[in-house]
């Protein structure tokens, strides 16, 4: 089982690391965000573990990215952010557990073999990655989706747009928000590109262009999802 481990004090990384291997695991370790979300995207991880405060980019995002990619890999933040509104954005990310520095050894090891042990499991048979609203529905997993003129094939940057708009519904997504979380860091389109695309998400689903239900824009800022009611 590999684990990509996400630390930038050095010291307590070198310590995570050994503990991990003694238990079997086999440990990447790295020490920014941006190397972490780099290492997931060029090997297969069965567990991450993320500080909140790191350079480059922080955890949350590297989680958050991870999330428009990957909704099954068990994410455990560990940090030394441990007021109770850190721990709420940490599950709001998509965290599956939540740790607190200093912490116990012992503990921590328990948390990721019961997140592995969780993970290898897998979903319930039947689950799949569907979302429906207002007669519509995505299909995450197979980049899908049933509109009001029938079946849509969506591309990849469309369906973690879509993803990232659903997973905060009814929250409103800035623009460069966007821009950082969907395209990343080394690529920005112009704003103008999420324009095009939410044009098209309600040519897709919505019934009236000029009065949209879902795809609302918020004039100055971005965009937000409306979850039907």
């Amino acid at each position: 089982m590999r684990i990509l481990l996400a630390e930038d004090e050095k010291n307590l990384r070198d310590v995570l690391k050994l503990n991990l291997e003694m238990e079997d695991f086999e440990t990447i370790v790295v020490g920014n965000g941006l190397l972490a979300l780099q290492k997931f995207h060029q090997e297969h991880f069965d567990l991450v573990i993320l500080d909140v405060m790191m350079p480059e980019m922080d955890g949350y995002m590297v989680c958050e990215k991870i999330r428009l990619e990957n909704a099954d890999i068990p994410i455990l933040f560990l940090t030394a952010k441990d007021n109770s509104a850190d721990r709420i954005m940490g599950f709001k990310k998509g965290a599956d557990d939540y740790l607190t520095k200093p912490f116990n050894l012992e503990e921590f090891l328990f948390r990721v073999k019961s997140l592995v042990k969780r993970n290898k499991i897998g979903k319930p048979e039947g689950q799949k990655s569907l979302y429906k609203f207002g007669g519509n529905e995505i299909d995450f997993q197979n980049y899908k989706a049933i509109g009001i003129n029938g079946q849509i094939e969506l591309t990849k940057k469309e369906l973690e747009l879509l993803k990232l708009l659903v997973d905060r519904k009814n929250e409103v997504v800035s623009r460069n928000e966007i821009l950082k979380i969907v395209w990343g860091y080394d690529v920005y389109p112009s704003t103008r590109t999420i324009d095009n695309f939410i044009l098209n998400f309600r040519k897709h689903f919505e019934q009236d262009l000029k009065n949209p239900v879902f795809f609302k824009s918020i004039r100055g800022i971005g965009y937000k999802f409306i979850e039907e009611k």
